[in-house]
């Protein structure tokens, strides 16, 4: 079962994907973390998504880029925090993927996908604050595009979190929305 969860920052999704995978049962919890320490306010946040995890058993794999490298126990349940940091630095960082970060996304998580029992895959909703970015950055936001989208037809369930309240957006049985 693949679970994408999208909402903006600080919406409540990551509280809602550790939820998610703590209801799925006993079973062994992989905390996948693709934030990059590099500065003061990354490793806060690390150190905050850290505190918050503290007592719900995640064995903890840090790996900022190249998931098609992870290998996870067969049967496992794997939260993989979040879609947005690994392209940034799949398509960033020096020696990584650049141009070709699309596939390297999504065939890292096709790779995590065939390992595990259950898949929670956390993402962030980039796209509706109307600013005009430089090159780059609406580069990064249409490869984003291109992921989620490709991630939303893939996963059984799809919520976007808005304030704190999950919302369906796919669920088993009911056909997704199409405009």
């Amino acid at each position: 079962m693949i679970h994408l969860i999208t909402g903006g920052v600080g919406s409540g999704k990551s509280g809602y994907a550790e939820q998610q995978i703590v209801e799925l049962g006993d079973g062994e919890r992989i905390y996948l973390a693709t934030m990059a320490a590099k500065d003061d306010e990354s490793r806060m946040r690390i150190e905050k998504h850290r505190e918050r995890r503290r007592g719900l058993n995640f064995t903890t794999i840090e790996k900022p880029t190249r998931l098609g490298e992870v290998e996870v126990p067969a049967g496992s349940n794997v939260l993989l925090e979040c879609v947005s940091n690994l392209l940034a630095n799949e398509m960033f960082m020096p020696g990584q993927s650049g141009i070709h970060s699309v596939n390297a996304v999504i065939d890292g998580i096709e790779h995590l996908d065939r390992q595990c029992a259950n898949l929670v895959i956390v993402t962030n909703e980039v796209f509706s604050d109307g600013v005009q970015y430089g090159n780059m950055t609406h580069i990064y936001m249409e490869f984003l595009g291109l992921i989620n989208q490709h991630l939303g037809r893939m996963s059984d369930l799809v919520t976007e979190v808005v304030y704190g309240i999950p919302v369906p957006v796919k669920r088993p049985g009911h056909p997704e929305v199409s405009l």
